[in-house]
């Protein structure tokens, strides 16, 4: 039996129904004659959320199987288990506060979050001895399930923005908010670019005479490597060459692909203007008016006060135990170790800044916002960009 297949098909299957439900739980906004709790759309949005939940799981499963290990020790299975944690954290928080526009939010964040995952190398590889270890399970499915948790506060703190900012006029907080409109459409664009560009089997390689080896852009080149020829014919030549000062691995190819992303976010982001004919958030803001803005503010600290803990655990207590078995030391000054004890006393200070200072609703949220932030942050660019013990991630 396949396995890898099947793992392959039920990771595709849970990406659709997400999107199906996302479908059906945004008639949950439109319905204003029902209350939440009765919505039928929402219902069924909610029961299509359970069932790619579980073919997610069902993926999870089978790709263990034919790997033979727990399949989180690569970016493209540690990105699509983030995902599954997310869908998790939102199902339990859903069964207590019973908000479907939660879901509207959530759901179309995990089908990013898949999507991203799917850019990376799927094929299953064997694990590095460092990574043979049954802490590395414990340390990295606690870490993604305490991450999912705490984005339950930016979804919830998005909502929150968007329902209690005034629209009305230009100001710096309609900027941040469209800002992060604008960042999550630049990650679709990105997925987007590489998976067609991919798909077409594009190459453009580029000669690096200093180092004696050979860069392969996998879209079409805006800017080459420092002092690179490109050797690849009949492809689009570069504008420019990156600068002197911008080097490490793959530095060109990456920031090719991050401009990419920045252009694609912003045709995006202007056709939805263009179709909308004003800001995002004004456009979603009168579908809200129906949400307690006490409940979305309770929701922000309740994911925050559950998601900490678990990730104090995954990302502090039990890492350090897994660092002592691979590397001989509980703690070292790698980038992701450094970014996982910033993450950690960012969310510190939420909740001391809440419980002491008293910072609820609009302060709260926008904290969830860049919580958040910090998060995919260190998920995407330490990750693939800084240089540490967990390259590996790559």
């Amino acid at each position: 039996m396949d396995y890898q297949s099947i793992s392959s098909n039920l990771l595709y299957a849970a990406f659709m129904l997400y999107l199906v439900a996302t479908f059906f739980l945004g008639f949950t906004v439109r319905d204003k004659r029902q209350k939440d709790k009765t919505s039928k759309a929402g219902v069924i949005g909610i029961v299509l959320t359970v069932i790619g939940f579980l073919s997610q799981l069902g993926y999870f499963i089978t790709r263990w199987i034919a790997s033979g290990h727990a399949p989180v020790s690569n970016m493209f299975e540690f990105v699509t288990f983030f995902g599954m944690m997310l869908v998790l954290a939102f199902i339990v928080l859903f069964a207590i506060y019973k908000i479907y526009v939660l879901g509207l939010f959530i759901l179309p964040l995990t089908a990013i979050v898949i999507g991203f995952a799917s850019v990376f190398p799927t094929e299953i590889s064997p694990l590095v001895p460092s990574l043979k270890s049954h802490w590395l399970y414990i340390h990295v499915t606690t870490v993604s399930l305490g991450e999912g948790i705490l984005a339950i506060s930016f979804g919830a703190g998005l909502i929150y923005l968007i329902r209690q900012i005034n629209q009305s006029t230009r100001s710096q907080k309609t900027f941040w908010l469209e800002f992060i409109f604008y960042t999550m459409l630049s990650t679709v664009a990105f997925i987007g670019i590489t998976t067609t560009f991919s798909a077409m089997g594009y190459e453009a390689e580029f000669d690096l005479p200093e180092s004696d080896s050979v860069e392969v852009y996998t879209v079409p080149a805006l800017v080459a490597p420092y002092n690179a020829e490109l050797i690849t014919e009949d492809v689009m030549q570069p504008i420019m060459d990156i600068p002197e000062w911008m080097h490490g691995a793959n530095a060109g190819r990456k920031f090719n692909t991050f401009l990419w992303s920045i252009m694609g976010g912003l045709v995006l982001y202007g056709l939805i203007r263009l179709i909308l004919r004003k800001r995002i958030g004004a456009a979603i803001q009168p579908k809200l008016q129906n949400l307690k803005p006490d409940l979305l503010d309770e929701v922000m600290y309740r994911s925050v006060a559950i998601g900490f803990p678990v990730f104090t655990l995954g990302g502090l207590i039990f890492a350090a135990i897994w660092a002592q078995e691979a590397w001989d030391r509980f703690w070292g000054w790698d980038p992701k170790e450094v970014w996982a004890l910033i993450t950690w006393f960012f969310y510190a200070a939420f909740l001391h800044l809440r419980l002491s200072r008293g910072w609820h609703g609009e302060k709260s949220a926008w904290l969830a916002v860049l919580g958040f932030a910090i998060i995919m942050f260190n998920l995407i660019f330490v990750n693939l960009v800084i240089s540490g013990m967990h390259s590996y991630a790559e």
